[in-house]
């Protein structure tokens, strides 16, 4: 069932051919909206951008990105010249709003064939954020740049120390930096690469750091770190405790990540065991990663699971230089 939160365009949304389980006509403070359905479960959303006071202040459309989940909100614009313009389009891509019209046909289409960021990256601007401008939402950079998160399933499965990990071994061929979003654990690391910041300041940190070639993001519950992403891995610690506390928790924990990249880290499982696993959770895993020394400075087995993420593990001539370029890897 759907939800329709019209204003301007009421008479233009009553023409939608779908279920409808709420409907809201007016003018709303976006805490409004989000205090009514950050707990209520629809299909869709169909939210006419002037029923949102202050619509124009993109900070109100932010608001909304961090707290609904945007892959199922299609925002109906109006066809004013600030939320026409290249620029303030961009703005909602950077922010994770990737499905957007301008009329009914538009609408249907999304409802049937919601966007990924592939979809509007042709119209996405990059590198627009001015150091001095302080207000500014930021847009996301995907040039050269890879930014790919980590993730734990199971709780305390190692992603601030595999972070740090990837991030000494990709240092010796990339100028790469890690990021940790709502947490101050990088402290203990003491090195100058790596920055805790929050939910909401996450695009500007990453924008701000744009030319680097590489961002590592301990995401931790971010969905705006998340949304940030190239790539995102889910590490799961596939110790007996840890799998059932998980499952106590949340029993669907499993099949949520089942067409993620799954890594089992800190893991003691031999290649049957992994078998036995991906039988028993239905999950494909990416990689199994048991436990390191993070003294070490030669990791064999991290270089492995870089190079399948697609990083090169030397750039030593021209021809890893271009293959870094282009994405690919040397074996």
């Amino acid at each position: 069932m759907n939800v329709i939160i019209s204003n301007k365009y009421r008479s233009l949304l009553q023409g939608l051919d779908i279920d409808i389980i709420k409907t809201m006509d007016g003018v709303f403070d976006v805490e409004e909206i989000i205090s009514t359905f950050q707990n209520f479960y629809f299909q869709r959303m169909i939210l006419d951008i002037t029923a949102i006071k202050d619509y124009k202040d993109v900070k109100n459309l932010q608001k909304l990105s961090i707290s609904l989940d945007m892959d199922k909100v299609i925002l109906l614009l109006d066809d004013s010249e600030e939320s026409s313009s290249p620029e303030y389009l961009s703005t909602l891509i950077s922010m994770g709003i990737y499905n957007f019209a301008k009329n009914l046909d538009g609408i249907m289409y999304l409802y049937n064939n919601p966007n990924s960021y592939r979809d509007v990256a042709h119209i996405h601007q990059l590198n627009n954020f001015k150091e001095d401008d302080k207000d500014a939402t930021p847009v996301m950079p995907v040039n050269s740049l890879r930014i790919i998160g980590v993730k734990n399933v199971t709780k305390q499965s190692g992603a601030t120390t595999l972070v740090y990990m990837m991030m000494n071994q990709l240092s010796k061929n990339y100028d790469v930096i890690a990021i940790e979003v709502d947490k101050r654990d990088f402290s203990l690391f003491n090195d100058k690469k790596m920055i805790s910041t929050t939910n909401s300041e996450i695009g500007n940190i990453i924008a701000k750091n744009s030319g680097k070639e590489v961002i590592l993001v301990d995401v931790n519950d971010s969905t705006s770190a998340l949304s940030l992403c190239h790539d995102v891995v889910y590490l799961i610690e596939p110790s007996i405790i840890k799998l059932n506390r998980l499952m106590m928790f949340d029993t669907k924990a499993l099949s949520k990540v089942k067409d993620k990249k799954v890594i089992l880290n800190q893991s003691m499982l031999n290649d049957r065991d992994v078998l036995d696993f991906e039988y028993e959770s239905k999950i494909k895993t990416f990689f199994n990663m048991p436990p390191l020394d993070e003294r070490s400075k030669e990791i064999h087995i991290l270089d492995v699971l870089l190079t399948k993420l697609g990083f090169v593990r030397q750039k030593n001539d021209e021809i890893s230089k271009k293959n870094k370029l282009l994405g690919l890897f040397n074996i």
